[in-house]
């Protein structure tokens, strides 16, 4: 699991898919700090792990991404991390277009 935090390299990310799940990463956006946690097993560790650094849980995401597709494709918004009914987001996907945004804007900041 890693911190990106300033920049992470497309071979880092296709690194990372090999180890765990051959052409997929699971990764935690924290929208509001600007950071993502790459490479474990569960997002929810991921989650765990930005949140005992001081993260908000309303700021977490989850999503998957698929370092060997098109940009445009590559981000799978996907995660039962996502799931939160209380807060207006009741499927594992991201469904406010805004959040979206800001998603793909932060990993495009720390992936480029």
């Amino acid at each position: 699991m890693h911190l990106v935090d300033q920049h992470i390299s497309m071979e880092e990310l296709r690194r990372l898919a090999t180890e765990r799940f051959g052409d997929m990463v699971k990764v935690v956006v924290d929208i509001r700090l600007e950071v993502m946690v790459v490479g474990a097993q569960l997002h929810a560790d991921e989650e765990a792990f930005l949140l005992d650094r001081g993260s908000q849980q309303g700021d977490l995401w989850g999503i998957n991404i698929w370092p060997d597709k098109p940009r445009a494709d590559w981000i799978e918004f996907d995660s039962m991390i996502n799931l939160r009914p209380s807060w207006g987001n009741r499927s594992r996907g991201v469904e406010d277009p805004e959040i979206r945004r800001i998603i793909v804007d932060v990993v495009a900041k720390l992936t480029s």
